[in-house]
C-alpha cells in the first residue's frame, strides 16, 4: 500500500490496522524439495506416510506360500477281531456290528476252536471273540492256545459258573453272556479287552463275587458236556510266524471232545436226527435250545421274534413226540431212553 493512503476506517472510526496472526493450525508445515537443476522444487510433506504393504500371494496361485501345508494326519489303525461262534447268524451280526465302528475290523471268523487257532494265528490280531460250546474243539480247550497268541473275551451264551471260572483260570481276558449286553457295551468291551481292561456281565460277575466270599477256588470238577476234554497238557509252542508244519503240529495237539452231550461219562452214539424231519430253521432253533438258551435268546440269534420261536418249539415237540424242554433235548442227542412201544 503507498504511504499517502491512509487506511481506511472501521465502524468505530479508527483505522484498522491489519497484523498477520501467529501460526496456530495444526496442519504440518509442507518443506520445499529441491527440484532438477533450474526448475523450482516441489511441496510435499514433511513425514512420509508408510508405504502399503505388499499382500502376500494368494494360496495355489502362480507364486508358492510362504506357508507349506500341515501334512495330513494319518488314520489310526483299526482294531482287529476275529469271532469264533459256531453259529453263523451270530458270527454274521457280530460282524455288522463291529466292522461298522470307524475303529474296529473283523479280520476273520472261525467256526470251532480248531478254526479259530488257524485264524488267530494268520492274523494275529487284537482281540479273539470265543464262544463256549463249539462242535470239534470247544471254547474252553482253545482257549489257553489262544491267550498266548491274542487278548481273549469269552462271548457265549453258557453262563454256568464252574465254565466262567475255568475260563478265568485259563487267560480270558473277559467274559460276557449273551442277552446281558448292549452292542454299545461290547464295542466298549472289545476296546478295554485289547487294552488289558475286564469286562464282566451280570451272570460272571456274580460268579466272581461269590469266588471271593468263600474265599478260596472252587472245587475243579468235570465240566458240563465234556467241555475242556481236547486240552494238552503241553503249552503250544507259538512262534512271530509259524511255518506251515510248525502249525499243523501245534493243532494235531488239540484233539475235539467224544459225545458232548448233556450227560457226563463218556461218549455216546451220534443220534440219528433225521428221522425227526426238522426243517432247517427247526434244526437250528432245536440245537439252541440244546445249548440252554431261553426264547427271548433264541429269538435275538435268529432275529426272529418270541412268537415265532414259539411256534417253532411247538413243532419241534410234536416232530420229538416230546412234552418238556429236557425230553426234547434227550432225544436230540440220542440220550433219551428207548420205549419199545413209541416210535421217537
Amino acid at each position: 500500500m503507498p504511504d499517502d493512503v491512509s487506511p481506511a476506517p472501521n465502524r468505530n472510526g479508527a483505522a484498522a490496522h491489519h497484523h498477520a496472526p501467529p501460526y496456530t493450525s495444526s496442519h504440518i508445515p509442507l518443506a520445499q524439495a529441491p527440484g532438477p537443476a533450474g526448475q523450482p522444487g516441489h511441496q510435499h510433506s514433511a513425514i512420509q506416510p508408510p508405504a502399503a504393504p505388499t499382500p502376500y500371494p494368494a494360496f495355489g496361485g502362480p507364486t508358492a506360500s510362504p506357508f507349506p501345508p500341515a501334512p495330513a494326519i494319518p488314520e489310526p489303525a483299526r482294531l482287529r477281531v476275529v469271532v469264533a461262534d459256531d453259529n453263523p447268524v451270530v458270527r454274521a451280526g457280530l460282524g455288522v456290528l463291529l466292522s461298522g465302528r470307524a475303529d474296529i475290523q473283523v479280520v476273520a471268523e472261525a467256526a470251532d476252536g480248531r478254526e479259530a487257532y488257524e485264524k488267530t494265528l494268520q492274523h494275529r490280531p487284537d482281540v479273539v471273540l470265543l464262544d463256549v460250546r463249539m462242535p470239534g474243539v470247544d471254547g474252553i480247550s482253545a482257549l489257553p492256545h489262544l491267550v498266548g497268541i491274542a487278548p481273549v473275551l469269552m462271548l457265549t451264551y453258557s453262563r454256568e459258573s464252574e465254565i466262567v471260572h475255568e475260563a478265568l483260570r485259563l487267560g480270558a481276558g473277559g467274559y460276557l453272556v449273551h442277552g446281558e449286553f448292549t452292542a454299545d457295551q461290547l464295542v466298549r468291551a472289545v476296546r478295554d479287552t485289547k487294552d488289558g481292561r475286564a469286562n464282566f456281565t451280570a451272570t460272571a460277575a456274580d460268579a466272581l463275587l461269590a469266588h471271593m466270599r468263600l474265599g478260596s477256588a472252587p472245587p475243579r470238577g468235570p465240566l458240563p458236556e465234556g467241555l475242556g476234554s481236547a486240552l494238552t497238557t503241553a503249552p503250544v509252542p507259538v512262534h512271530p510266524a509259524p511255518r506251515p508244519l510248525e502249525t499243523s503240529e501245534s493243532l494235531s495237539q488239540l484233539q475235539p471232545s467224544v459225545g458232548q452231550s448233556s450227560v457226563s461219562g463218556g461218549s455216546v452214539p451220534t443220534p440219528n436226527r433225521q428221522q425227526y424231519k426238522l426243517s432247517s430253521r427247526e434244526v437250528e432253533v432245536m440245537d439252541l435250545i440244546a445249548s440252554g438258551m431261553s426264547n427271548q435268546q433264541i429269538a435275538a440269534t435268529c432275529f426272529i421274534s418270541e412268537k415265532t420261536v414259539k411256534n417253532h418249539i411247538n413243532r419241534i415237540f410234536t416232530k420229538l413226540h416230546s412234552a418238556t424242554r429236557s425230553e426234547a433235548i434227550a432225544h436230540w442227542l440220542g440220550t433219551a431212553p428207548r420205549n419199545p412201544g413209541r416210535q421217537p
